[in-house]
């Protein structure tokens, strides 16, 4: 097995651009999280409002966003992510 890996094999390629989106979805997630929780958080307790007994914020960014974030990780995962062999092409399998 050859130790050095050639920059212009496809596989970094492939590597490089599925690392771009996952780290485009912690930026989405912690974005979104932040967002409600400290916009909608930042009023007076008195004047929260409640879904499901929980503060708005709370749901917002914890609950709602949990399941957005499963949603485009599910389908990020399945259109944009390849399968793609360990091995160097050419190299047998012992």
């Amino acid at each position: 097995m050859n130790k050095h890996f050639s920059q212009k094999d496809k596989r970094f390629k492939i590597a490089h651009r599925e690392a771009l989106i996952g780290v485009g979805l912690v930026i989405f997630n912690f974005t979104w999280w932040y967002g409600f929780a400290y916009g909608l958080g930042s009023k007076k307790v008195e004047e929260y409002t409640y879904i499901w007994g929980l503060p708005a914020w709370f749901f917002y960014s914890c609950i709602a966003g949990f399941i957005i974030m499963v949603l485009l990780v599910t389908l990020t995962v399945k259109f944009f992510f390849k399968d793609i062999p360990f091995e160097e092409e050419g190299e047998e399998r012992q």
